[in-house]
């Protein structure tokens, strides 16, 4: 397996938005950034915060994404997937109907 900073990241994105271990991510990520036992100590003054707050900003992104997904769904507002080049709204989904978003570029 081949090792990338976006393979970590979708690793750590489809952890968190998994609903059986979201809570212990979050915890274990805030014990880490707490802890002092870290990949780069924090005693090298800008080497070291930098995994940490690249940690607690990913963190707070899915979390807060998590949230807002939650506060349209209680709301009932529509929500839209994108996967690939394909666009779903809820209604589409639920019908059927794909609708295609397709990027255009101008000819001289």
């Amino acid at each position: 397996m081949k090792f990338s900073i976006e393979a970590v990241y979708n690793w750590y994105r489809n952890l968190i938005r998994n609903p059986k271990y979201r809570w212990w991510v979050i915890l274990g990520t805030l014990v880490y950034f707490v802890s002092p036992i870290d990949l780069v100590p924090d005693i090298f003054p800008i080497v070291g915060e930098i995994d940490d707050v690249l940690l607690m900003t990913l963190l707070v992104t899915e979390v807060s994404g998590l949230v807002i997904e939650g506060w349209k769904a209680r709301k009932g507002v529509e929500t839209t997937v994108n996967t690939a080049n394909t666009v779903y709204t809820s209604e589409d989904a639920a019908s059927g109907a794909k609708t295609v978003d397709v990027d255009a570029v101008s000819v001289k």
